[in-house]
């Protein structure tokens, strides 16, 4: 239960809304155990995150969990019984969009008292949170020499530049054997440009072979990029190979070098702060701690002026309804439903991944049942704003406050797309235990319970576990995230960071054919 005084979770179990026909179990409960508050003892065990029915059910009755439909009972259950994927049925049903009928404009901090970080400012006014100098491949086959480049650049060889954060290396496995034209090729084009725009990098180096679909100046002149001092290109096959092109490119570098190091803080307001929303390893507890608690430090941030970017298509699938009702307009939430359409039309039609149904098996032992549940706890991680602009794959972020990018579940994919959007920070949550960290960008990492966060105290930074061990609120909480935000924002390190990763996790969505 939740004391409504404090709002804090205390008891074995927890109730989310009054007309659940569900409570959650915040420990393991065994058979035999009276459920306090809820007139019922448990029929079977439930682990902790599991569900339990407060009543007997009907067999294709809805099963209701913040009195959203997660599921429809699979056969007549009595009350008491766990509920898992051996007795909800996932089907289709549905659902009232109502666009915008419950739009509210977020209300303002007014602008003097609005919160403030230590920023890098660019010549063109964006800021940073890191300043990287980033190596961009077009196409697989200068993956290796572009490793090659920004492998050279040890701390050992930075030590001159302390105001550098590292050399970072964008390689993938596109660029060519891929359709020439049409989105497949624009797509890739708008996750290399925007991450070559990127404010967390001081200069770039672009490297392509020279034979590829994904020339180095179509890139450039499709995107609209402009080469100079900070963006530099070569084509492997002009430079005379691959000795020859990382000779150049190692000296292309410490060219930049001096320059970037330059770079200097200064207090700057929070609206220059984009964070990209990302959920993995979720467990039945997300949508109780962690991913409310973000959705809550989203709020906070859109009140001062910034910008949260919901993603995860497949992840918010079932659920839709719940942000077009709060869409800025019916244009914008007509986009929202536009992109899940060409999901379930196009794309994954046939396909056995999440959007379809069945989540991952990581997601089914931490209490998920499907994909319903789990998009009812990621789309919390947006908050209760309304939802200002959905943007495709990679498209420039423009709007200030909670928006949505349309990408896969898959979190490098998804990250990608929302640092090519503009994101200077990643916040991610975790009831598993994921490990992730996606340069040029801070990823913030949020447990959603106490043993997972002691287990992995290496990789996570926030202990959202502490909501359900009634130390704290979910609001106490999504202050305590916001804050976390500023300090990182700052140049304090996450511990992604601090362990080196986010070297492999820059990956494109691959939408096209491969031939």
């Amino acid at each position: 239960m939740i004391d409504q005084g404090k709002k804090r979770i205390i008891g074995p179990v927890i109730r989310l809304h009054p007309a659940d026909n569900v409570v959650v179990a915040r420990v393991d409960v065994a058979a035999g155990t009276a459920i306090p508050g809820e007139n019922i003892v448990c029929q079977t065990s439930a682990p902790s995150g599991y569900k339990v029915a407060t009543r007997d059910l009907r067999k294709g009755e809805p099963i209701l969990k913040y009195n959203t439909t997660i599921g429809f009972a699979a056969a007549d259950i009595s009350a008491g019984t766990m509920l898992h994927n051996h007795n909800i049925e996932f089907r289709e049903f549905d659902r009232d969009y109502a666009h915008a009928r419950d739009f509210k404009p977020v209300a303002m901090v007014p602008e003097a008292e609005r919160a403030t970080f230590q920023g890098i400012v660019r010549e063109d006014g964006r800021v940073a949170t890191r300043n990287f100098i980033g190596i961009i491949s077009t196409v697989n086959c200068s993956a290796t020499v572009v490793h090659e480049i920004a492998d050279r650049f040890t701390r050992e060889k930075l030590a001159d530049f302390p105001n550098v954060d590292g050399v970072a290396a964008f390689t993938h496995a596109l660029g060519c054997g891929m359709e020439m034209t049409g989105e497949p090729m624009q797509l890739l084009r708008r996750t290399l440009a925007g991450y070559a725009r990127h404010p967390n990098l001081a200069a770039v180096l672009v490297i392509g072979l020279g034979c590829e679909r994904c020339q180095v100046g179509g890139l450039i002149a499709d995107q609209g990029l402009a080469v100079g001092p900070k963006l530099r290109t070569m084509v492997m096959q002009e430079t005379g190979g691959t000795r020859k092109t990382i000779e150049a490119g190692v000296a292309t570098i410490m060219e930049m070098l001096p320059e970037a190091n330059r770079a200097r803080r200064e207090t700057v307001p929070a609206s220059h702060i984009t964070v990209g929303l990302q959920c993995g390893g979720s467990d039945g507890f997300s949508s109780i701690t962690a991913n409310p608690a973000l959705g809550a430090a989203i709020d906070i941030l859109a009140r001062h002026g910034g910008t949260g970017i919901l993603s995860e298509t497949p992840e918010i699938y079932g659920v839709e309804h719940t942000l077009t009702r709060r869409a800025a307009s019916k244009e914008v939430g007509e986009k929202l439903i536009e992109r899940i359409r060409w999901w379930k039309d196009e794309y994954a039609v046939g396909r056995d991944v999440q959007i379809n149904g069945k989540v991952s098996p990581g997601n089914q032992h931490g209490g998920l049942a499907n994909i319903f549940e789990k998009s009812l706890g990621s789309s919390m991680k947006g908050g209760t704003g309304p939802m200002m602009a959905v943007y495709k794959y990679a498209e420039p972020v423009t709007a200030k406050g909670f928006v949505f990018m349309d990408t896969p579940g898959y979190d490098p994919v998804s990250a990608t797309g929302q640092i090519a959007g503009g994101a200077n920070l990643v916040a991610f949550t975790t009831g598993r235990g994921s490990c992730f960290g996606a340069k040029p960008v801070p990823s913030i990492k949020l447990a959603t319970n106490t043993p997972i966060f002691k287990r992995m105290e290496e990789d996570m930074d926030v202990n959202c576990g502490e909501i359900l061990d009634g130390t704290v609120s979910v609001q106490e909480m999504g202050q305590k995230i916001f804050e976390q935000f500023l300090k990182t924002a700052s140049g304090e390190k996450t511990k992604s960071e601090l362990l080196g990763m986010g070297r492999h996790e820059f990956v494109p969505w691959q939408i096209g054919i491969v031939g």
